[in-house]
């Protein structure tokens, strides 16, 4: 099949979605899909076309350069221009979703959603957020399927948006990591916090509970490891706290995978206290190094810790609650068991046999309709072909 995915940011970008799209998008091409990604570029700087690991990558421009809003006439036109047997869109939050839904719909395009859902730091994009998802419905209720990463997620979006649960398929993220490099070795008064570096995600909690915590362990160090618009912030807090020494804060890009495995093979600890994750890809790559996880109990985060693969602790928890669970932990030094956790190969087949039932589904609905002699079953039909 010839799949388009859809997505506001990928490759050489981090995060979740695109991490998402790197890790799937060669392992559905090796089982015989060709797969097109459809993505913005708000810099200008980017390749507008380029091959990455077999995969096709077309980037269109996106306003404004400063948000995350993504405002981008390009990902419609792309869209109706092109010719494809089925569209993905990777993520619901930007203007990339109702853009690119509106378009597969005009073009009758089958399409399916994984709504990768996350937090923000605008408490205006949170309040506005009912509003959101009321005014996408009558735009996801087309899709021929809908993807959850989480039973948690595919629930919310399922009560929220007043489509039937049974609409959703849950495909977990991976949590495949390449294993540590010979001679990593745990360090075990080591934290680290690794996610966008936005207010929603928390890093700044970990800085402030470090005084109290190097009180109950003097060696205890973090490091933060992300990029984002609230790096300044967390450099203030640091220096504001005389933190200097004990906390660092620096990005591995997204291609140096063998460096953030070790990183993370290192730590003594990995912690999470964001304010909202559906399956937090970061989380899932430290526990496949079988390093402990302390998360926010709440979202996501709370269903993977009712599973037993990491502790969660209220999201309320002050400073001096956050330094002790994480100094407990620490010295407890616990031996992570090798969980059977879902690798990417696990979400690419999923992925795989969706498309092919969806496809099926089609070609079952149109050949019901009368078709003339020497007439061929065909999707999207011919007429539209594609312009370069």
């Amino acid at each position: 099949m010839h799949i388009l995915m859809v997505a506001a940011r990928c490759y050489p970008f981090t995060g979740g979605i695109e991490t998402h799209i790197h890790e799937v998008g060669p392992r559905l091409v090796e089982r015989g899909h060709v797969v097109d990604v459809l993505t913005t570029d708000p810099s200008g700087e980017l390749p507008v076309e380029e091959y990455l690991r077999g995969i096709r990558v077309q980037r269109v421009p996106a306003w404004p350069r400063e948000r995350d809003l993504y405002v981008s006439p390009g990902i419609y036109t792309a869209i109706r221009r092109g010719v494809w047997d089925l569209i993905h869109f990777q993520g619901y939050n930007t203007f990339v979703a109702p853009i690119g839904l509106l378009a597969a719909i005009r073009g009758d395009l089958p399409f399916v959603l994984t709504f990768h859902s996350g937090g923000h730091s605008s408490p205006l994009r949170n309040a506005v957020r009912g509003t959101q998802h009321a005014l996408l419905r009558p735009l996801v209720a087309r899709a021929a399927r809908l993807i959850g990463v989480s039973e948690f997620e595919a629930s919310f979006f399922s009560a929220r948006m007043g489509v039937p649960r049974e609409r959703f398929v849950v495909i977990p993220n991976g949590a495949a990591m390449p294993a540590a490099s010979a001679g990593v070795r745990v360090d075990p008064h080591l934290i680290i916090s690794s996610g966008r570096l936005e207010r929603y995600k928390g890093h700044h909690r970990a800085i402030a509970a470090m005084p109290e915590l190097i009180h109950r362990v003097p060696d205890a160090r973090l490091h933060v490891v992300g990029s984002g618009p609230y790096e300044g912030e967390l450099r203030r807090l640091v220096a504001t706290l005389g933190l200097e020494e004990r906390v660092t804060i620096a990005t591995i890009p997204g291609s140096e995978r063998q460096k953030m495995a070790d990183l993370l093979a290192s730590a003594g600890l990995f912690v999470l206290f964001s304010e909202y994750e559906a399956h937090p890809v970061a989380v899932m790559e430290a526990l496949s190094l079988r390093r402990p996880v302390l998360v926010n109990d709440t979202s996501g985060l709370g269903e993977l810790a009712s599973k037993g693969l990491c502790r969660a602790i209220a999201r309320d928890a002050n400073p001096r609650v956050l330094a002790a669970a994480m100094a407990e932990e620490l010295e407890a030094q616990r031996v992570v068991p090798d969980w059977a956790l879902p690798d990417w190969d696990d979400c690419a087949q999923a992925l795989s046999e969706v498309y092919d039932d969806v496809y099926n589904d089609i070609l079952t609905s149109r050949s019901r309709e009368r078709v003339p002699l020497g007439g061929i079953l065909s999707w999207p039909p011919e007429t539209k072909a594609r312009r370069r």
